[in-house]
C-alpha cells in the first residue's frame, strides 16, 4: 500500500520556522518528482514548492520565494520543506504529492498537515 506521511505541522506565530516531512513508503519512487501543496478555507489548493528527483532547480511559488527551502533524502524516501519567516497568510493544510511524469497529474497524495501562523 504506497502512502505519504506528513508530519511536522502545528501553530506558530508570525515570523517563525516549521519544517514539515512526508515519508513515502509501499513503492519504489525512484524518478518521481515530489511536491507541497497548501489548500487554505476558501481558497483552492496551490503547489508552493516542487523538487524533482535529481534535486535540480526547484519550483517555488512566488509567495513562497526566498522563505521556503524543499529538500529530499532519496536514501529515506522523504521529501522536506523548511519553512522560515511564516507569515499568517501561510495557514494552510499542506500536502505532499508524488509525481511521476511531469506531463501527467501527481500519482500519490498525503493526507495533510495543518499549518497556523498566528499573527
Amino acid at each position: 500500500q504506497v502512502q505519504l506521511v506528513e508530519s511536522g505541522g502545528g501553530s506558530v506565530q508570525a515570523g517563525g520556522s516549521l519544517i514539515l516531512s512526508c515519508a513515502a513508503s509501499g513503492r519504489t519512487f525512484r524518478g518521481y518528482a515530489m511536491a507541497w501543496f497548501r489548500q487554505a478555507p476558501g481558497k483552492e489548493r496551490e503547489c508552493v514548492a516542487r523538487i524533482t528527483w535529481s534535486g535540480g532547480n526547484p519550483y517555488y511559488a512566488d509567495s513562497v520565494k526566498g522563505r521556503f527551502t524543499i529538500s529530499r533524502d532519496n536514501a529515506k524516501n522523504t521529501v522536506y520543506l523548511q519553512m522560515n519567516s511564516l507569515k499568517p497568510e501561510d495557514t494552510a493544510v499542506y500536502y505532499c504529492a508524488a509525481q511521476n511524469s511531469v506531463i501527467s497529474n501527481y500519482d500519490y497524495w498525503g493526507q495533510g498537515t495543518q499549518v497556523t501562523v498566528s499573527s
